[in-house]
C-alpha cells in the first residue's frame, strides 16, 4: 500500500474514534459537546466537591474542639469550685481553731488573775487567831486554878499550894464568908470573902478583867494575891493572917 495511502487509513480511524467518543458523550438534547469540553466540565465539578467536604470535615473539627474545650472548660471550673469550697472550709476551720485558742488563753489568763487576786486578798487579810477560853469547874480547885492563870497574864506570884493553904485558914474555901468579929469589923469595914479581904485593901489591889464583886471568887483570890505580892513578896509566904 502506499504511504499517502497509510497515512489516510490511519487519520480515518482516528476520525472514526474520536466520532464514536463524541457520540457517546452526547447529551439527551441532542446537542453535541467536545471531549475537551466534557473532560474540563468534570474535573472542575470534582474539584468543588473536594473543597465542600474538606470544609465540612473542617468544620466538624472544629465543633468538636470547641465542645471538648467547653467541657474541659466546664470540669475545670468545677474543680476550681471544689477546691475554693474546701480552702474556704479550711479557712473558717483555721480561724474557729484560733478562736477558740484565743478564748481558753484569755479564760487561762482571767483565772490566773483571779488567782492572784484571791492570793493577794489573802496575803493583806489580818490573821485572826482564834482565843480558845478555857473553863474552869465551878468550885474551889477552878477558882484557884482560873486565878493562877490570871496572875501568872499579869506578873503576880503565887502557886496552887500557897493559896489554896490561905483560904482554907481564912474562910474554909466559902466565898460569901465575913468576918464581923474582928477589929476591921470593929471599925465597919469586916474582911470579906475566900480571903478575907477588907473592902479598902480589895479596891487599891484590885486586878482589872475581874468583878468589882467583892464576894467575887477569882476577884477576891486575885486581888489578895495582888496585895500580898506587894507586901510579903507573894502569898506563899503569908502563913498567917495578914
Amino acid at each position: 500500500m502506499p504511504k499517502n495511502t497509510h497515512k489516510i487509513a490511519i487519520a480515518g480511524v482516528a476520525t472514526l474514534g474520536a466520532a464514536a467518543i463524541a457520540f457517546t458523550v452526547v447529551p439527551a438534547d441532542g446537542q453535541t459537546t467536545t471531549t475537551d469540553s466534557l473532560s474540563s466540565s468534570r474535573v472542575a465539578y470534582s474539584s468543588e466537591q473536594v473543597r465542600d467536604v474538606k470544609a465540612d470535615v473542617t468544620d466538624q473539627l472544629a465543633g468538636a474542639s470547641l465542645k471538648v474545650e467547653a467541657i474541659e472548660a466546664k470540669k475545670k471550673a468545677a474543680a476550681d469550685a471544689v477546691a475554693a469550697k474546701k480552702q474556704a472550709a479550711a479557712t473558717a476551720a483555721a480561724k474557729k481553731k484560733a478562736a477558740a485558742a484565743a478564748a481558753a488563753k484569755k479564760a487561762a489568763a482571767e483565772r490566773k488573775a483571779k488567782a492572784a487576786a484571791a492570793a493577794s486578798r489573802s496575803a493583806n487579810r489580818p490573821v485572826v487567831k482564834q482565843v480558845v477560853v478555857k473553863s474552869y469547874p465551878n468550885n474551889l480547885d477552878g477558882w484557884i486554878r482560873e486565878s493562877l492563870a490570871i496572875m501568872k497574864k499579869k506578873g503576880i506570884p503565887g502557886s496552887y499550894h500557897g493559896l489554896h493553904k490561905n483560904i482554907i485558914r481564912e474562910s474554909s474555901g466559902n466565898p460569901k464568908a465575913i468576918n464581923d468579929w474582928d477589929i476591921n469589923a470593929i471599925n465597919g469595914i469586916p474582911s470579906k470573902g475566900l480571903l478575907q479581904v477588907i473592902p479598902p485593901t480589895f479596891k487599891a489591889y484590885h486586878v482589872p478583867g475581874t468583878s468589882w464583886d467583892i464576894y467575887d471568887p477569882i476577884a477576891n483570890i486575885t486581888a489578895a494575891a495582888n496585895y500580898a505580892a506587894d507586901r510579903y513578896g507573894t502569898i506563899d509566904n503569908v502563913n498567917s493572917a495578914y
